[in-house]
């Protein structure tokens, strides 16, 4: 039985850094669920069954984090005892969010013209600026001390995130 008092990252046997093996992760998960999926415990007493549903959980939500890129960043910095979106700091770089305005503004025009080129191309663009964002982050929470610059990559790419979840939806519904 796996150790679950671990940190995410050594539950599925993969280094605490922010590239991530995504065949490894995977490959990790599938054999962690084998063995605490609640159907294998299916005859086992009530308190057996409801550990292996607690257990299977655990992992389940260890997958999820790493899975996702800016939740692992948020868990990579919550390991070195920083929080992310703090909500009472809600500060970013005025010409990024004047971006990201300008961004929405245009999303709003194409989906209310029903322009689905557009939203694809704005959706490319916000894409490329969360790979470029991702690509500068990896190095800042890989380093030992958390950065101040990491905490502000982070904060960006969650909200580059968002809005490509919202222009997604706005594609789905031209």
């Amino acid at each position: 039985m796996p150790d679950f008092t671990r940190n995410h990252f050594e539950l599925f046997g993969l280094p605490p850094r922010f590239a991530i093996d995504a065949a490894a992760l995977e490959d990790a998960y599938r054999a962690l669920q084998r063995a605490v999926h609640p159907d294998r415990h299916a005859a086992s007493d009530d308190a057996s069954r409801r550990i292996a549903m607690q257990l299977a959980a655990r992992v389940n939500e260890a997958y999820r984090t790493l899975g996702e890129p800016v939740a692992r960043a948020r868990y990579l910095l919550s390991l070195k005892g920083v929080e992310a979106l703090d909500e009472t700091d809600t500060s970013l770089p005025v010409e990024f969010l004047e971006r990201q305005l300008e961004r929405r503004e245009r999303a709003s025009d194409a989906a209310e013209a029903g322009d689905a080129e557009a939203l694809e191309a704005l959706l490319r663009e916000v894409s490329d600026e969360a790979a470029s964002t991702g690509a500068k982050l990896g190095p800042l929470l890989d380093a030992p001390a958390p950065a101040r610059e990491a905490r502000e990559r982070v904060r960006e790419l969650a909200f580059l995130d968002k809005l490509a979840r919202d222009v997604d939806a706005m594609l789905a519904e031209a």
